[in-house]
């Protein structure tokens, strides 16, 4: 069984009604990516062209990015919406393998076998898969833990900080170690559908990117996995389980400010039921008054912000240099507004070499020390 993207054929043919030169159909498993006819669709490991019940990630991903690339040939020809769909499906074939607790499910749905009392897929200290991979040595092992228990990081970061591994790599080996899949944000288009039902402030305040729903299952691209009380607020959501998959911080954040942009999606849909009550002049109903709890919880997320304890280490970083700048403006600029404005304009016989210096200054520290930096 071929494995690469090469071999598949460029060609594709379409079947019209001649009298209305409508198109009817294209087999796009069989012209795109030469499987031959049998069951449609066919199971992940057809599709991703991989021998049945390959268990080698690297090769799963590898395979998946041949066949993106291929597919997406046929992005901005006639077969636009066919290739977004099969572009689609094998992401979500691909998150599947790599995703070692679905995997096995999924293996036990085609008829695999796994032999009683051992389990393939057991978590492991992201430090030790990558000693296995060969990314990193016992000794740098150690030297990250050390680093990561006196400066308080995870593992991970204290892999990246140290220069050990790149953020994919570590990415790659916490996904495995948690028994979540990679994704690669950069290749995969997020559902609008799915985007809709978050407000910015959540995935913002939660550092995560809903992807789609596959076979009853939101996919929710992450740093890290899904706190249990964020997990039950997307099931509630979007009344089905929530599930993470591991991405890089950076492609995390580039996707937030990509689908997020400030004025996108600042409030969540409406629901259904508030849509229905939507009268025929396209008038919205006026809002039922919110109870006691209700409010004070809406009071309560409103106060709540980002600490830097929920941040990346990059983010902390810039946040700490955005803070001392602030402090040496909030001394120097009202010093400048004294000497060349105020106190001339005036004040001009003043013997106070500063005014507003005085109230500024210690309120911008204050502010820096107490509210920005928490």
């Amino acid at each position: 069984m071929s494995t690469g993207a090469s071999d598949l054929p460029a060609r594709h043919s379409c079947q019209c009604d001649k009298g209305s030169g409508r198109r009817v159909g294209i087999d796009v498993y069989k012209e795109w990516l030469g499987i031959a006819e049998g069951p449609r669709p066919p199971d992940h490991y057809e599709l991703l062209r991989l021998v049945q019940f390959d268990d080698d990630t690297e090769r799963i991903r590898k395979n998946y990015r041949k066949l993106n690339a291929h597919v997406r040939r046929y992005a901005s020809g006639q077969y636009s919406i066919e290739s977004q769909d099969l572009l689609n499906e094998l992401a979500k074939a691909m998150l599947c393998l790599v995703d070692l607790d679905r995997k096995k499910e999924y293996d036990e749905g085609l008829g695999r076998v796994f032999p009683e009392g051992t389990d393939d897929f057991g978590r492991r200290p992201i430090e030790n898969i990558l000693i296995d991979q060969e990314h990193l040595t016992k000794d740098q092992a150690k030297q990250a833990e050390q680093f990561a228990e006196s400066c308080g990081l995870t593992m991970r970061d204290a892999l990246v900080q140290m220069e050990f591994v790149d953020t994919e790599t570590a990415a790659m080996a916490l996904a495995t170690s948690i028994n979540r899949s990679f994704v690669d944000l950069a290749e995969v288009v997020p559902d609008d559908n799915i985007l809709d039902k978050l407000s910015r402030a959540f995935v913002k305040r939660n550092s995560c990117i809903p992807l789609f729903t596959d076979e009853g299952v939101l996919l929710v691209a992450c740093i890290i996995d899904l706190d249990p009380n964020v997990e039950e607020e997307l099931r509630l959501r979007y009344g089905v389980p929530a599930r993470a998959v591991i991405a890089t911080p950076l492609d995390v954040n580039q996707a937030i400010t990509k689908y997020y942009a400030p004025g996108m999606r600042d409030e969540a849909m409406l629901d259904e039921e508030a849509q229905e009550r939507i009268d025929g002049n396209g008038k919205k109903p006026k809002k039922k008054k919110k109870s006691k709890d209700q409010q004070k919880a809406a009071k309560k997320a409103k106060a709540e912000r980002p600490t830097m304890e929920s941040m990346t280490p990059d983010e902390v970083q810039f946040r700490k240099q955005f803070g001392i700048l602030l402090m040496l403006w909030g001394a120097i600029g009202p010093i400048l507004l004294d000497h060349f404005y105020l106190i001339p304009r005036f004040w001009p016989n003043s013997p106070l070499p500063f005014v507003s210096a005085f109230a500024i200054a210690p309120a911008t520290i204050w502010y820096v020390l107490k509210v920005f930096w928490r």
